[in-house]
């Protein structure tokens, strides 16, 4: 029996400029994830989990916490691009372009906009992309450009910590694959 990896993430000489990656996971926003969210991270502004302060808002309506927007687009973003990263060094030129509403579904995109081997870690490179989220309806409602450290293919530190099983997987009753 073979065994075949899982998708690994990109390493830094994977990383080309003006490459785009469409994340694959949309992820649409519930009501109870902006209370829960703003509650955890003591958000107070009342726009976010009482009804009838979003309702007499200019929106009409509760909006989803922006910082849960950014945390949704950073998270669909790691699949692609920080899958083998140890550190994010920074989160630049945050546009919120649009609002959020819970119902509303979120996608995001990366666009490469540059790299370099680290200077002070040579089995390291520092790549920035800007990422953008769009919701359901194809309109922006956020952007940034983040800066991060990710291994090299091979580092020592990017190896599979997966571990080695006590007995291999075998079809359902049997002893070994047919």
């Amino acid at each position: 029996m073979a065994i075949k990896p899982g998708w690994q993430g990109r390493f830094y000489e994977d990383f080309e400029i003006d490459d785009v990656y469409q994340h694959p996971l949309g992820r649409t926003v519930t009501e109870a994830d902006n209370t829960w969210f703003s509650l955890l991270t003591m958000n107070t502004n009342q726009a976010h989990f009482n009804h009838e302060v979003g309702a007499a808002s200019e929106f009409g309506r509760q909006l989803v916490v922006s910082t849960l927007t950014i945390a949704i687009a950073v998270g669909q973003s790691v699949i692609d691009t920080t899958q083998n990263a140890f550190a994010n060094l920074g989160l630049d030129e945050v546009r919120l372009s649009a609002p959020v509403y819970a119902g509303d579904t979120l996608w995001s995109e990366s666009l490469v906009l540059e790299k370099r081997d680290s200077k002070s870690r040579p089995q390291a490179g520092i790549v920035a992309v800007k990422t953008r989220a769009l919701n359901q309806h194809g309109h922006e409602v956020l952007s940034f450009v983040r800066t991060f450290y990710v291994h090299k293919r091979g580092s020592d530190r990017a190896r599979s910590l997966f571990p080695t099983a006590m007995e291999p997987l075998a079809r359902r009753g049997t002893a070994e694959a047919s």
